[in-house]
C-alpha cells in the first residue's frame, strides 16, 4: 500500500494512541490521579501526576475551529484542495487537530463531528473526522 502524504512519526510515547486508531478505537491518556483525559501525549499530567492510563473515547465533539486550505504544503495535497484542518473539541475534553472531511463551505464552528479512520499504509492508520449527520 503506497501513500505520498506525511505520516506521523511515531515514539514510544505516543504509540499507544497510534494503536488504538489503527485497531479503530481512538484512545488517549487519562491522568489516574485527577482524571483529566489529554491530547497529546505527555509524560506528565498538569497536575504533576506521571500516572496515567490509555483510556477509549466516544470519538464524537465539536469543531472548535477550522481553516480552508486553498494553497497546500507540497502538490500531492493541493490536490485535495480546498479541504478543511479543523481543531475539535472532544466530548471528553481535549482538543485533536485534523482533516474535518466535508464540503468547505458546510464547514461550521460547533458542527457536530465523529472520528474516522483511515488505513493508509500496513503499517500505520490516520484518522479525521466527518460531521456527525454523516455515517
Amino acid at each position: 500500500m503506497s501513500y505520498d502524504k506525511f505520516l506521523p512519526t511515531i515514539t514510544a510515547l505516543d504509540r499507544p494512541f497510534w494503536d488504538s486508531v489503527k485497531a479503530e478505537a481512538a484512545a488517549i491518556q487519562r491522568c489516574d490521579d485527577c482524571g483529566t483525559f489529554r491530547f497529546i501525549p505527555r509524560e506528565r499530567c498538569s497536575c504533576g501526576s506521571a500516572s496515567a492510563t490509555w483510556a477509549p473515547i466516544a470519538g464524537t465533539g465539536t469543531v472548535y475551529t477550522y481553516t480552508v486550505v486553498h494553497r497546500a504544503p507540497t502538490p500531492v495535497y493541493q490536490a485535495d484542495a480546498p479541504y478543511v484542518i479543523a481543531h475539535i473539541a472532544l466530548d471528553e475534553g481535549p482538543r485533536m487537530i485534523g482533516w474535518l472531511e466535508c464540503d468547505p463551505d458546510d464547514a461550521a464552528i460547533g458542527m457536530p463531528v465523529h472520528i474516522v479512520y483511515r488505513h493508509v499504509t500496513d503499517d500505520v492508520s490516520l484518522f479525521a473526522f466527518v460531521p456527525a449527520a454523516t455515517a
